[in-house]
């Protein structure tokens, strides 16, 4: 006394098709380029020697895979589910680039200065706007730094901004900021 439809597995998920399709779109790119960024060794003992082999099968066997699913999803359009999924995978993204500002920040602003601006940026894009927040950030940002370039030694470069103090403030800041 079962029903039919509550043994049929689900085959098909919000985001599937944009998904698949663009995780062949990214095989087939690497599986292009697999000359320019592997070496073929002329010398190899064999073929699964050679450090392109294993590289080139993975790729060929994810095409391979990829390609299938997509042919078997060929009648079946991304509707506005599919596109909404997409805009969530795409939203950690945000991110990245935080970090990305932050490390190209660094030498020209400082480390202690960006810590301190990216901590209290961070915390009042996620929604804590209160001074208690914004606080616990910046005691946050000053300890990592001191934790960085004080007790464990971390060299990094100072600023460029730093050129312009005069002399001893100068190499405090490069020093310990």
């Amino acid at each position: 006394m079962s029903n039919d439809i509550d043994i049929q597995a689900k085959t098909r998920g919000a985001g599937q098709t944009v998904f698949v399709f663009a995780a062949l779109a990214a095989v087939v790119l690497l599986l292009l380029s697999i000359t320019r960024q592997t070496v073929w060794v002329e010398d190899a003992k064999n073929l699964p020697a050679q450090p392109r082999f294993w590289p080139a099968v993975a790729l060929i066997i994810m095409c391979a895979a990829f390609a299938q699913h997509a042919w078997r999803m060929r009648r079946r359009k991304p509707n506005a589910q599919d596109w909404a999924e997409a805009r969530r995978w795409v939203e950690p993204l945000e991110y990245v680039l935080w970090f990305m500002v932050y490390v190209f920040a660094v030498p020209i602003i400082g480390f202690l200065p960006m810590s301190l601006l990216l901590a209290c940026a961070l915390t009042w894009r996620l929604g804590y706007q209160s001074r208690g927040y914004l606080l616990a950030a910046a005691v946050f940002a000053v300890a990592t730094v001191i934790l960085f370039k004080g007790l464990l030694g971390v060299k990094i470069p100072g600023a460029a901004i730093y050129e312009v103090l005069p002399g001893g403030l100068r190499s405090f800041f490069i020093l310990y900021l």
